[in-house]
């Protein structure tokens, strides 16, 4: 059941490279300021796996639904707003990667006997990784269809 879950938020996350896509083709930034963004992105996302990590070794899934909730906040901030919310947007999506890398992996292991927890862990990765990938692809025609013209 966790793993159904973890594939459906993986599945609505979108990856970088459209976010800056969307973002430089709005004319909502430059090129730089997509990569400085980027920037911002991965230092809260690195943060936010040292204090959120310490977070849910204390607390447990309470943490992880919470930031999983909070995370899905960038989507309407980077592809709806202008530069500062997009900006904020950036730095919630990488609060959302910070989740993605370490939090959402590390709740496997409570569930799973520690003799199965490498089996668990690789069936775990692959389907993430295929509900991330179809999510994607999805999004991606979603984009393209959308009401944004795609230039």
């Amino acid at each position: 059941m966790y793993l159904a879950g973890a594939a459906l938020v993986a599945a609505g996350f979108a990856d970088y490279p459209l976010i800056a896509y969307d973002l430089n083709r709005t004319g909502v930034t430059t090129g730089v300021e997509v990569a400085m963004f980027y920037s911002i992105a991965m230092g809260v996302s690195g943060a936010g796996s040292l204090l959120f990590g310490r977070l849910f070794d204390r607390l447990g899934f309470s943490v992880l639904i919470v930031l999983t909730a909070v995370s899905a906040a960038f989507a309407p901030l980077v592809f709806f707003g202008g530069f500062w919310a997009a900006l904020m947007g950036a730095a919630v999506w990488g609060l959302g990667m910070g989740v993605h890398e370490s939090i959402i992996p590390a709740a496997v292991s409570p569930m799973v006997h520690s003799h199965r927890r490498a089996a668990a862990f690789g069936l775990f990765t692959a389907g993430y990784g295929v509900a991330w990938f179809l999510g994607s692809a999805a999004i991606g025609a979603l984009y393209e269809r959308s009401h944004f013209p795609v230039c």
